[in-house]
């Protein structure tokens, strides 16, 4: 037997009908083309090791902690204080943990609501109102719903687009989180090789004002014996102010690295007063791989940040896009009612509530249909597309910078270590100097002087030698922090174009 439909039943359904078709053809306006992707610049010149150096093993690098490459104690030490202490780690987290909730709450619009409601009311009827026979009433009425549900139903992807977003902002948190870390670890080693550096200098420093302090000595005694005029004196007077001046410099700059390092690890600067006595490893022991591959660059946390955050733009552009068609939800109750009249005798209202005549429930789908808000729809669609095109942009100028520093790092650590080469070479040509000078003071063509002298120029060139052992370390620290320093992402893929991350509608539907 074929049902029929009254004439009310018919409309209500063409209505819905026609509303669903509207729904279904809705102008969704289109936008401009997308901001797109840069590729990877060619790189492998630049990437290339020329061998002159021993070579890394292989496999990951730089390894997660690359600061125990340097083989110091203290610096490791200071390290670990950081990852506890340190304020700007702990803001970081806070952030991903804010991030890690948003997920929470976006991931509930994909489930229904439940909860439970109960009123009562007690009040009065009006006795010019519409129920002439309840007008002037006094009533109580109660309801008790232990179980209601309301649940909307995702056609279009929106909840899940939403839920999709904040995943892509959470792992835009780890990766700024594991940036945050980067930037850390790199601003202690710095300040820690320079402090290095500044201590070894200061003990250098103090050799050469002894022997400033022995020529002037000298030159004091020789003038009052009538051997040399008192230019000499005035000269060593001065170069011994300078080296004292030298010394003086060394100290503050000193106090700046371990009241910055103080800082860096979360502590007072009590607590880095009595750094820098460790020894850190010598700078030829650390090794580069033979070629550092493209992919390398997919390990830093900034080119990650910057894509989970053009990939959950991409979504809000799908949210917004999803709010021109029509919104379905369902509500539904269980639960008891009832309404007495005080006027009336008989049973107390808890008797009816909980009779069975007073059980009740309720089952209402909705349909929202946006025809007009006044251009709100489009203005959202058209600011969500903007940030997706900034967020790809931001990306791109990400990659560029990446892409700089990794060959400034490189161009620094290959440079350096020719400089220290050549310094070196200056180095033993004083001491064989020196040497020289010792023989001839021994045999008597030479007096003190001379090999005094010998010893400062010697003490001179070891000085600039700490400088660029502690320039050829710090260019290590650039090259590891270029890479990423040991970060691991989680984008499923081994090439680095982001084309290759992408879902199978993004970009071209945004």
């Amino acid at each position: 037997m074929i049902r029929q439909f009254t004439p009310n039943q018919r409309l209500r359904f063409g209505l819905l009908v026609y509303m669903l078709l509207i729904s279904g053809c809705a102008w969704i306006p289109q936008g401009d083309k997308p901001a797109e992707f840069l590729k990877t610049p060619p790189m492998e010149h630049t990437l290339s090791h020329p061998g002159r150096e021993p070579v890394a093993p292989a496999g990951h690098w730089p390894p997660e902690r690359w600061w125990r490459e340097f083989g110091c104690a203290e610096l490791n030490g200071l390290m670990d204080t950081a990852l506890q202490d340190n304020i700007g780690l702990k803001v970081a987290a806070a952030r991903l943990h804010q991030a890690q909730a948003m997920v929470r709450v976006e991931g509930a619009r994909l489930l229904p609501f439940l909860d439970a409601t109960a009123g009562m009311e007690v009040g009065r009827f009006s006795e010019n109102g519409f129920n002439v026979v309840l007008r002037g009433e006094n009533f109580v009425s109660a309801f008790i719903n232990p179980l209601s549900l309301r649940y909307q139903f995702d056609f279009w992807g929106k909840n899940r687009a939403a839920l999709e977003a904040s995943l892509g902002e959470e792992a835009a948190e780890k990766a700024q989180q594991a940036e945050t870390l980067l930037h850390l670890t790199g601003a202690i080693a710095r300040s820690y090789i320079h402090g290095m550096a500044l201590r070894q200098q200061l003990d250098l420093a103090q050799d050469m004002a002894k022997l400033r302090r022995d020529l002037l000595s000298m030159d004091q005694t020789r003038l009052r014996l009538g051997l040399d005029s008192g230019d000499l004196v005035k000269q060593a007077n001065i170069e011994l102010e300078h080296i004292n001046k030298r010394e003086a410099g060394i100290r503050v700059q000193l106090d700046i690295q371990r009241n910055l390092l103080a800082r860096l690890i979360g502590k007072g600067p009590d607590s880095t007063q009595k750094l820098f006595t460790d020894t850190l490893l010598s700078s030829e022991k650390l090794r580069l791989p033979t070629q550092l591959p493209l992919e390398l660059l997919g390990q830093r946390p900034d080119l990650a940040s910057a894509l989970h955050r053009a990939e959950a733009a991409a979504q809000r552009v799908k949210m917004a896009k999803a709010s021109f068609l029509p919104t379905v939800d369902l509500t539904t109750f269980v639960g008891v009612n009832a309404l007495r009249l005080t006027s009336q005798g008989g049973s107390s209202l808890a008797n009816l509530l909980f009779s069975g005549s007073s059980f009740s429930y309720g089952v209402a789908p909705g349909l929202r249909l946006p025809l007009f808000e006044g251009g709100r729809l489009r203005g959202e669609l058209s600011a969500q597309r903007a940030e997706y095109d900034v967020a790809v942009e931001l990306y791109n100028e990400t990659l560029l910078h990446a892409v700089q520093e990794v060959a400034d790092s490189l161009s620094r650590w290959r440079e350096t270590s020719a400089i220290l080469e050549a310094q070196g070479r200056s180095l033993s040509a004083q001491h064989e100097n020196l040497s020289f000078s010792e023989v001839r003071f021994r045999t008597g063509l030479d007096d003190r002087r001379a090999m005094l002298t010998r010893q400062h120029a010697v003490l001179d060139q070891e000085y600039a030698l700490k400088t660029l052992e502690a320039d050829k370390l710090l260019a290590m620290v650039d090259v590891m922090e270029a890479l990423g320093g040991g970060y691991v992402n989680d984008l499923r893929t081994t090439d680095q174009n982001p084309e290759q991350k992408q879902p199978g509608w993004w970009p071209w539907s945004i």
